[in-house]
């Protein structure tokens, strides 16, 4: 579901992270979830939104920032 959206996004060994415009998130969230329920009796969600209206890129940027401090 998160890779077919066609939204950035990034799967670590903690969690999945989604980038993009609020509605188009929690549509991607809500059919992930559906998707879950299709086939197991339980669905757990731990969420934690980033809400920086214009910014785009954070993922990735983020990331930059600490690798350039680790590297000083």
């Amino acid at each position: 579901m998160v890779r077919a959206s066609g939204l950035p996004n990034q799967t670590d060994a903690m969690f999945t992270t989604v980038e993009g415009e609020w509605d188009e998130v929690m549509a991607v969230v809500k059919a992930a979830c559906d998707a879950v329920a299709a086939r197991a009796p339980r669905v757990s969600l731990v969420l934690k939104a980033d809400l920086r209206p214009g910014v785009t890129g954070a993922m990735s940027s983020k990331v930059e920032t600490i690798e350039r401090y680790l590297s000083s």
